[in-house]
C-alpha cells in the first residue's frame, strides 16, 4: 500500500492546502531565533483536575476557550513571472542585424526581471500567558514579513516572532498586551484513545469555529509530515486556516496544537487529523521563550526498530527496543561503550519501545544531563549511563530501517571494494567489505531492504573484506544471515 501523501501547508484563503493545522544519532539541530538574549520564563497555566462537559453539552467550555485562541494573518514577498502575474512580456524593435537569427520578426520580446508580489494567508494560534505569547504553527509565519493577531474580541495586534522550530513545525510569537485569557495546558501523556476532542481555530478565515471529535490515535510517527513527530490523530473535523490552532479536552484543557490532516485530493476534511501534543509543545516553548532557540540533548547514535529477524538473530526476549546500528566516533554514546548491536530498552526507569521513542525521548531532555540506559547485549541485559551531549546542527541523524526484513541472501552480486569504488561512494579511505552491485528484483534478497552500492562488512558478526570471505561465510551461515551493511556512511544490521 503506498504511503499516505502529505502535500502543502495551510496557508489560508491564498490556497487551500491539504495541511490544516500544525527527536541525538538523537536529537535535532539548533533553531534560528529572532531573539538573542534570554526572557524570563513564561508562567503557564498547568492543568488542575476539573469538572468535563455539562448537560449544556460543551457550550461552557468553548465560551471559556475561544477567547484564548487567536486568528493570525501575515504577508510576505513573493517574486513572479510576468507569466505568472498575467502580464504580457514588454516589445522592442528589434536591430537589423539580429532579425537573421529571429525569423525575420522586426520586434523581439525582452525578458522582465520577477516582480514582487504580497502573498497573504491566515492561520490560528493560541494565548499562552496573559502578557502576549502566542503558540502557533512555524508553517503559518515562515518566511512572513508581517505578522498581525485579532483576539476574539476584534482587537489588532503587531506580532514579531521570538523563535521558531521547523523541526516540530512550532512557532512563538508576542505581541505587546497584558491581561489576556490564557488557555490550561494539560499533560498530554494522559490523553487517552476515545477522549473528546475539540478542534479550535479559524478555518477558510470565516471566523471562529469548533469542531468535535475524539483521539483516535496517540503517539503516531513516520507520516513523513516533521522531523520530529509524535502526533495525536483527532476525527474533529480540521481545515485549512486551523493550523496552529488548539486542540482541547472536554475540560477546555489545550491537549495539543492542530497541524496536519490526511488529504483526499481537495484539501478537504477526511477525519484524519494531527496535533503536536502540548507535553512537546511547552518542552519548546520554554527554550524559545528563555533562549530565543531550541537545542536539544544528542546521544550519537543511528538506530533502527526491531524485526522478528533481528531480534533472533541479537537473542532478545522480546519484540521491543532500538537496536544500535551504528555509532558516532567521539560521541557521548561511544564514550559510554555503546556498541553496534546493542538493543536500548529502556531509558531513565521507562521501557522504550521502538526506535521513535528513544529518539523523542532523548530530544526531550537536556544537553548535559545523564541518560540511565538499560541494555541488551550478548544474550543478558546491562546498564550503563551517557552524559549526553548538544546536538550538533550539522549532524544528520537518520533511523535506518530496512524494509520488511526476510528470506535468504540470494540473488545478490558482490565485488571487492576498491579505491575507485570507495571514491565514487564517498566512503573513508579504510572502509572494507563488499560492495552490492546487483540484486535480482525476484529473490527473497530484494524484500530484505538491502540496496544496491550498499557495503557488506560483517556476516553474523564475523568481519568480510574480499569476496572470497563473503562467499565462505555465507556457506557457513546458510540460511538467514545477519550483515552488518554501511550505507552512506552509517552502519545498519539487515537479517537477510
Amino acid at each position: 500500500m503506498n504511503k499516505p501523501s502529505f502535500k502543502g501547508r495551510t496557508t489560508g484563503m491564498a490556497v487551500a492546502t491539504a495541511f490544516a493545522l500544525l527527536a541525538g544519532g538523537i536529537g535535532i539541530g539548533r533553531l534560528r531565533g529572532d531573539v538573542q538574549t534570554p526572557n524570563p520564563p513564561v508562567s503557564l497555566n498547568l492543568a488542575n483536575p476539573s469538572e468535563g462537559a455539562s448537560r449544556d453539552g460543551f457550550a461552557p467550555i468553548v465560551k471559556k476557550v475561544l477567547p484564548e485562541v487567536v486568528n493570525i494573518s501575515t504577508s510576505k514577498l513573493v517574486k513572479t513571472s510576468d507569466s505568472a502575474s498575467g502580464e504580457m512580456p514588454q516589445m522592442l524593435p528589434m536591430d537589423p542585424f539580429f532579425r537573421q537569427f529571429f525569423g525575420g520578426h522586426g520586434q523581439f520580446m525582452l525578458p522582465q526581471a520577477p516582480r514582487e508580489q504580497r502573498e497573504k494567508s491566515l492561520g490560528s494560534g493560541v494565548i499562552i500567558s496573559p502578557d502576549g505569547y502566542i503558540l502557533t504553527n512555524n508553517h503559518v509565519v515562515a518566511g512572513a514579513t508581517e505578522i498581525r493577531v485579532t483576539t476574539s474580541n476584534k482587537q489588532e495586534y503587531q506580532a514579531r516572532i521570538v523563535g521558531t522550530d521547523p523541526k516540530t513545525d512550532l512557532a512563538v510569537l508576542k505581541i505587546d498586551a497584558t491581561n489576556l485569557p490564557a488557555i490550561t495546558i494539560a499533560d498530554s501523556s494522559n490523553v487517552q484513545v476515545g477522549d473528546y476532542a475539540l478542534a479550535i481555530g479559524d478555518p477558510f478565515g470565516v471566523g471562529e469555529t469548533v469542531t468535535m471529535g475524539i483521539v483516535s490515535a496517540t503517539g503516531r510517527t513516520n507520516l513523513g509530515i516533521e522531523d520530529y513527530e509524535d502526533f495525536i490523530q483527532t476525527d474533529a473535523p480540521i481545515n485549512p486556516g486551523n493550523s496552529g490552532g488548539a486542540l482541547v479536552n472536554d475540560r477546555g484543557e489545550l491537549i495539543g496544537v492542530n497541524t496536519a490532516i490526511l488529504p483526499d485530493g481537495s484539501g478537504g476534511n477526511q477525519g484524519i487529523g494531527f496535533a503536536i501534543p502540548s507535553n512537546l509543545a511547552v518542552n519548546v516553548t520554554d527554550q524559545i521563550v528563555k533562549y530565543g532557540k531550541v537545542t536539544r540533548a544528542y546521544l550519537g547514535v543511528s538506530i533502527q526498530n526491531l524485526t522478528p529477524e533481528l531480534a533472533k538473530a541479537f537473542g532478545a526476549p522480546q519484540l521491543r527496543g532500538a537496536l544500535v546500528g551504528d555509532v558516532t566516533p567521539g560521541s557521548p554514546a561511544q564514550r559510554a561503550g555503546l556498541q553496534k548491536g546493542d538493543v536500548i530498552i529502556g531509558l531513565n526507569g521507562k521501557a522504550i519501545t521502538d526506535s521513535n521513542e528513544l529518539r523523542m525521548s532523548v530530544a526531550m531532555m537536556a544537553p548535559g544531563s545523564t541518560a540511565n540506559l538499560k541494555l541488551w547485549r550478548s544474550g543478558s541485559e546491562q546498564s550503563t549511563e551517557v552524559k549526553l551531549g548538544t546536538f550538533p546542527s550539522d549532524t544528520q541523524q537518520a533511523s535506518l530501517e530496512p524494509s520488511n526484513p526476510r528470506g535468504a541472501l540470494q540473488g545478490v552480486t558482490v565485488e571487492n571494494l576498491d579505491a575507485e569504488a570507495i571514491q565514487e561512494l564517498g566512503l573513508p579511505a579504510n572502509t572494507s567489505g563488499v560492495v552490492v552491485t546487483g540484486i535480482d528484483p525476484s529473490s527473497p534478497a530484494a524484500d530484505s531492504g538491502l540496496q544496491q552500492g550498499d557495503v557488506i562488512q560483517q556476516v553474523n558478526h564475523h568481519n568480510v573484506s574480499n569476496v572470497s570471505e563473503f562467499d565462505r561465510a555465507i556457506r557457513k551461515v546458510g540460511n538467514n544471515p545477519l550483515l552488518l551493511v554501511d550505507r552512506q556512511g552509517s552502519t545498519l544490521f539487515i537479517a537477510a
